[in-house]
């Protein structure tokens, strides 16, 4: 081991979380309808395999894309060979359009201010290189992606300070929560180089209110820190309130062209509201040309392939399947979604109001057996061992109230989704019926308690009525009962 580096031998990656120990049971053990019928389901997994059906018509349509043809010709030779660290022109122009499109156009991107990424979690990464430092501080709203612990912390050596949000406000960011994150790492001696929000929230399937990002952009303009808007889930919104990027409140504000204007940056990817997270595309979007020229140059330990540009600038100019895609998506979406929920609610199990995202915030604090993070994880390790079903506790997505769990919905057959619901229903009814055995063990066991006391005390009384009665006279004899009928009396009471 001395013959590594500190950090190949650290343990900051995460990888002890229970949201990645879950994934390796399941690894383990994987659920399939065929082959393997009592394995476990994967509901830790957010991603969005719904509408893949609908991207393979496109390739069968468009062959060129696929085929590295322009026109019929073969491009092969012009993709094969070394590319720009700036990526394609025309990548670039697609993706920022697709960007301003699923924003309602409400706000327009400049394809000279992106930074293209090996997915969302290299664009972390190298955001957290650029802004900060070794033993600077980056403060979160909890619940939070359990993956930021490995993405901004491990091999940037950033520190992560929470901001607790609880279920009081259905998880809300508050002024005094920021407040009260920022004096705690002013008491560790951290340097506050900004707050990361994801919008929409992973895990709460949330979108943020406008009051809420106009709260963060104050914050950060009166301490003159950053903020970063991971928003890859910016296309999965399927229900009201709608989506409102930070970018737009900056523009509503008047806040262009501005020092705050500056400070804010956007992550974004085609991960989850395309379903392509195999193709390893994200994106940085900063308005500072410097933060903008340091990824570029970060950048190339993570690029995007040629051919993968090529394949998805094509697919992105396609104004008229991208339209179709995305509304599709959100109708599967949202039905997913709210046969999870309703299935869940019939089972006694309530889920926070949710309306974007490939998952729902579960409340199971009522299966808890105490209020405590160990009840948690016993619960936790009870579904995935016997109800063979992965999910994602709370508390690796650093909740502070425990009982709540992720679970997605979104990666799976609508057969499959009935499958796990019924099998949580049945985990539900047999705790149930537990607690009913239980409570009535403990009211048999007390009546016995009771009545055992209940015949020492006329025992007590008999003997006393013994004495009593060798001091009368025998006339009075017949008023008395005997022990046993007083005792048969009570059992016929009984």
């Amino acid at each position: 081991m001395g013959f590594l580096s500190r950090k190949a031998t650290c343990n900051a990656h995460g990888q002890d979380s229970s949201y990645f120990l879950g994934w390796q049971e399941y690894e383990k053990n994987p659920y399939n309808e065929v082959n393997n019928p009592n394995g476990i389901i994967q509901m830790g997994l957010a991603e969005n395999q719904l509408c893949l059906d609908l991207l393979e018509p496109w390739l069968m349509k468009n062959p060129d894309a696929l085929g590295l043809k322009r026109d019929g010709i073969s491009i092969f030779k012009e993709l094969a060979l070394f590319q720009d660290y700036n990526g394609f022109p025309a990548f670039k122009r697609a993706l920022v359009d697709f960007m301003g499109e699923i924003r309602g156009n409400k706000v327009s991107f400049d394809p000279n201010h992106i930074v293209l990424t090996a997915g969302a979690t290299s664009a972390n990464e190298t955001l957290m290189f650029c802004l900060a430092d070794q033993g600077d501080a980056f403060l979160l709203p909890t619940p939070y992606y359990p993956g930021f612990d490995r993405d901004l912390r491990w091999r940037t050596g950033v520190e992560i300070v929470p901001i607790h949000c609880t279920s009081s406000n259905g998880f809300k960011v508050t002024l005094p929560a920021i407040e009260q994150a920022y004096r705690q790492a002013q008491k560790r001696k951290l340097r506050v180089k900004g707050v990361l929000i994801t919008n929409p929230s992973n895990p709460l399937g949330t979108t943020m209110a406008r009051d809420e990002l106009d709260l963060l952009i104050k914050f950060i303009e009166d301490k003159q820190i950053h903020l970063i808007s991971d928003e890859i889930y910016a296309g999965t919104v399927f229900t009201s309130p709608s989506f409102v990027s930070v970018m737009e409140v900056l523009k509503d504000r008047n806040l262009d062209q501005t020092q705050v204007w500056e400070r804010v940056h956007i992550v974004y990817s085609l991960s989850k509201d395309l379903g392509l997270p195999g193709f390893r595309v994200g994106a940085i979007y900063s308005n500072d040309p410097v933060v903008v020229s340091a990824a570029i140059k970060m950048s190339s330990f993570g690029l995007v392939s040629s051919q993968t540009q090529y394949l998805l600038s094509a697919m992105l100019l396609d104004k008229k399947f991208t339209k179709e895609f995305m509304s599709e998506n959100h109708k599967r979406l949202q039905k997913q979604q709210k046969d999870l929920v309703s299935g869940l609610e019939k089972a006694g199990i309530r889920c926070l109001d949710s309306n974007a995202g490939l998952f729902c915030w579960v409340d199971m604090r009522h299966l808890l057996k105490s209020n405590t993070f160990e009840a948690e994880m016993e619960l936790w390790q009870k579904i995935v061992y016997h109800v063979k079903i992965n999910i994602s506790p709370g508390s690796s997505c650093h909740c502070i109230e425990p009982g709540w769990f992720r679970v997605c919905f979104a990666n799976m057959s609508e057969s499959t989704l009935k499958l796990a619901i019924q099998r949580l229903k049945s985990f539900v009814s047999s705790i149930a019926m537990k607690s009913q055995s239980h409570q009535e063990l403990k009211s048999l066991r007390r009546k016995a308690r009771n009545n055992w006391v209940f015949r020492l005390s006329l025992q007590s009384f008999y003997d006393r009525e013994q004495d009593t009665r060798a001091k009368v006279s025998f006339s009075y004899r017949p008023h008395f009962m005997s022990l046993s009928n007083i005792a048969a009396t009570l059992d016929a009471a009984a």
